[in-house]
């Protein structure tokens, strides 16, 4: 099957979806790719439009077991025409429920023909460097096994002469999906006078929460706890509050300290 395009979209605040859909990419070895980042704001603006001659790759972060609920209403816009589809969710060592299902179901329903899908493992939001959870993950052993998963793409791609002749991929899940998308409005980052205003957190926040004149200015009502302000600041100014995501942190680290593998299905 002749593929012209491979088309690489992730929602990645921290970086991880990102990551593994590149290494999946990187063992397809294509003649051309385009990187499609929606996890500013503004990038949400366009509705993606596929071909059947494209390869989509899509990567999104789990959220409470689900697709992240911001990201439905483009989801919901996609224009796909039979485009052969890799779908991939990346969740923090805990559970990713029904989210692959989740959003093999938005693709099929953009025009999309899921081909296969994975859940990988990602460094959970919350962790940190004195509360790990999945530190450092996706790693090499990931990254090896996203390359190998493409691989298989590839060689299955190489197999047909038309997208008819795949069927769509079956992935784990039940529908209606479990868990709720409600995220939590909590004040939990403090910024230190370490903080120079930079505004690179401002300029990185999928939801728009920071005020780019006053990065100290948090509005919660918009924050989805990714923590990315918190991860990626150069001055390592923010830092997590006592409270309910920092007992949620401790949590996680206790209970789900064992590493789990990727999933792949194809």
């Amino acid at each position: 099957m002749n593929i012209e395009t491979v088309k690489l979209v992730s929602f990645s605040p921290t970086g991880t979806s990102r990551t593994v859909i590149e290494n999946i990419a990187q063992g397809l070895n294509p003649d051309r790719v385009e990187h499609i980042d929606i996890t500013i704001p503004d990038a949400r603006k366009e509705p993606l439009r596929t071909s059947d001659h494209d390869l989509l790759i899509i990567g999104v972060p789990v959220y409470m077991g689900r697709i992240p609920a911001l990201l439905t209403d483009w989801l919901n816009a996609i224009k796909a025409e039979k485009t052969p589809t890799v779908c991939v969710v990346v969740y923090g060592n805990r559970v990713y429920d029904d989210a692959l299902l989740e959003l093999r179901d938005f693709m099929i329903k953009g025009g999309c023909i899921p081909i296969a899908g994975a859940a990988f493992i990602g460094e959970h939001s919350f962790s940190s460097p004195e509360v790990p959870t999945a530190h450092g993950r996706p790693d090499a052993e990931d990254k090896q096994q996203a390359v190998v998963f493409g691989e298989q793409i590839k060689q299955k791609l190489r197999n047909i002469s038309d997208i008819s002749q795949i069927s769509e991929v079956q992935v784990p899940g039940v529908s209606p999906y479990r868990g709720d998308t409600t995220l939590w409005t909590v004040d939990f980052l403090n910024v230190n006078d370490d903080c120079t205003q930079c505004g690179l957190c401002a300029q990185n926040c999928p939801v728009g929460a920071i005020d780019p004149q006053n990065p100290r200015l948090i509005h919660m009502e918009k924050c989805i706890t990714c923590c990315a302000c918190m991860k990626n600041c150069p001055e390592h100014a923010r830092t997590m509050k006592p409270g309910l995501v920092k007992d949620a942190q401790v949590r996680l680290h206790t209970l789900y300290n064992e590493r789990k593998e990727p999933e792949i299905f194809i």
